[in-house]
Formats: C-alpha cells, structure tokens, sequence
C-alpha cells in the first residue's frame, strides 16, 4: 500500500509509504551507488536513478477518501541524484563548483521533463548529510520527489506571499533579501546570489539561499546564476563542515512555486538546516517544535553568521 493521505485538522500530506522499510540502511561493506555496481554502472559523473524504496510511484494504486479523510493516490517518481562516483568524499562542498553545477543542470533537465507530466504538481529537491539525522546510505547524494501535492510548508509561504504581493503590491522575500543583504546575518554576497542567517531561523545553523532576481522555478535561472549558485552552496556548504570543529549534519531543501499556474508573487530559494549548536551538540525538534511548532533558538541568528562567517575563512578555495 501506498497513498497520500491529508490531516484535515491542519492540511498536511503524510505519505503512507510501508515499502521504505526495506531499505538498506548505512550498510559497510556495499554501496549501491558505487560505480559498477547493478544501478550505476561505468562512465559517468553524476548520475539520476529511480528510488528502489520509494515514496510515490507510476504503479501507485488507486486511493479515495471518505468525505472527512482526503486520500490522493502516490503518484510520482522518487529519484536519487547520485552527485559523484567517489564514495568516501564527506561532502558535497568537496567538489569542485564546475562539478556541482554539473548536479544542478542534472536536476534543471530532469525537472523539465517532469514539468510535461499534467498529473505531476510539485518537483522537490532536497539533500540530507550525516548519519546522526539518518541518512541510509553515506555516498554522496540528493534526492528528488515530483509529488501530486503541493507540501503544506510551501503552501503555506505561497499564502503569505500572495497576501503581501496583494496588499503592498510587492514580493514578500524581495523585501527579506533587502532587509538581510550586508546586514549582522549575510554570509556570502555575490552578482547573483546571496546566502544569510535569517533573522526568524529555527535551527542553530540555519541558512538561506537567494537569487537577487526574482524568480519562481530552477528552469528560469540562466547559465550564469546555475553557475555562481554552484559557487555559493559550495561555500555555505564548507562553512557548515567548519563551524564547530567537526562535520555538521545538516537538511537542504528547494523551496520553488508549483509547476504550473501564476505564482508571479513568489520567490524561489533553498533552506539549509544545519543542525549542531556552538557547543557541537545536535538539536532535536522535541515537544515544543513537533507538537507546537515552537522552535527555540539555543544562540542568536547573528551569532550563528559571525560564526559561519570566520568558518569561511578555513574553506579552501576552488580549483575547478
């Protein structure tokens, strides 16, 4: 079984997906995303495949609710994106930037592609790093859901988008980035792309991705921005590794409009959750967080930047 079902006392999806719990989980001695081994193969520099265990599929079954319980059927394609043959590389920001646009143009394709499916809403990107918030298998990797459903935390920034695009005529995260360009919380200013702490962040190293020119989707970015975003993650992502003197597990997703339809209103950008305090230790969303969505912050977003900040300083630089 497999199906999407709705909480209608707060409007999440929660996909029901049994099957995931046959996945391997951080085995040592195979890697299924190693080069030559059955999905992979040889000759290649990244790589897309189809989720063995995935949460929504082509074969999904039908579903249907009752009236009180929204059941939408699980329809979509899981992926992984298989961002390097090196297995034992720590992280993605240990490429170099030319090889990591290379993953982002692999993921633009394969959006594009999944944008001529009518019965596909919704294309997530995302990536987790580090055994401690359970990453299954350690090769370096993201992963892509092009989902049915738009997921309740974007619908919910759509609606506050539209509201202030409604009521000042103006983009909401337009007036965000102005607020945190060369502010206490800006990380990295380039041509194109800006990274900061955000001023309401929820987690102790959590950072915020933006492109200066107002956009709503991955396929409107030309060839330049793919590029310096490439140049940006690498060094957000570098300065994470750095911040409390050991590798940082941290979650980064995409957060981009619907595929279809007018969301003139709203601003893509990606969100990095990373996920040690300054004293190394991880950050659990407990009672609060989970059963209130009351996050509590154990430093100031302007401490976590000055820290990211000299975290900077120990990146090596580029030598694509």
């Amino acid at each position: 079984m497999s199906e999407i079902r709705r909480d209608p006392t707060t409007g999440d999806w929660i996909v029901v997906a049994p099957r995931r719990l046959q996945r391997p989980w951080q085995p040592q001695d195979f890697c299924p995303f190693d080069p030559g081994a059955p999905e992979t193969g040889y000759g290649w520099d990244v790589l897309i495949l189809p989720n063995k265990y995935p949460v929504v599929s082509e074969e999904a079954p039908p579903a249907s609710g009752d009236g009180l319980y929204e059941v939408v059927r699980a329809y979509g394609r899981a992926l992984v994106v298989v961002e390097t043959p090196q297995h034992d590389l720590d992280d993605l920001s240990d490429l170099p930037t030319e090889h990591i646009a290379k993953v982002l143009r692999a993921v633009v394709d394969e959006m594009r592609r999944a944008a001529s499916d009518p019965a596909i809403v919704y294309f997530l990107f995302f990536r987790n790093k580090g055994k401690e918030i359970g990453v299954s298998l350690t090769h370096p990797h993201s992963q892509i859901y092009e989902l049915p459903v738009v997921p309740e935390r974007i619908s919910r920034e759509l609606e506050r988008a539209a509201a202030y695009w409604r009521e000042r005529g103006r983009c909401l995260h337009c007036d965000v980035l102005r607020r945190e360009v060369s502010s206490a919380r800006s990380l990295v200013e380039g041509r194109h792309w800006v990274a900061f702490v955000p001023h309401y962040a929820r987690w102790p190293h959590e950072v915020h991705v933006y492109p200066l020119r107002h956009v709503q989707l991955l396929t409107q970015l030309d060839d330049e921005e793919i590029e310096e975003l490439a140049a940006v993650l690498r060094r957000v992502l570098c300065a994470l590794k750095n911040a409390v003197g050991r590798p940082m597990p941290y979650m980064m997703a995409l957060h981009q409009a619907p595929l279809r339809g007018d969301h003139r209103y709203y601003h893509l950008h990606f969100e990095i959750y990373g996920m040690y305090r300054p004293d190394g230790k991880l950050k659990y969303a407990a009672s609060a967080e989970t059963g209130a969505g009351l996050y509590t912050l154990d430093t100031t977003p302007e401490e976590a930047a000055e820290r990211l900040r000299r975290a900077l300083s120990s990146c090596r630089p580029d030598t694509s």
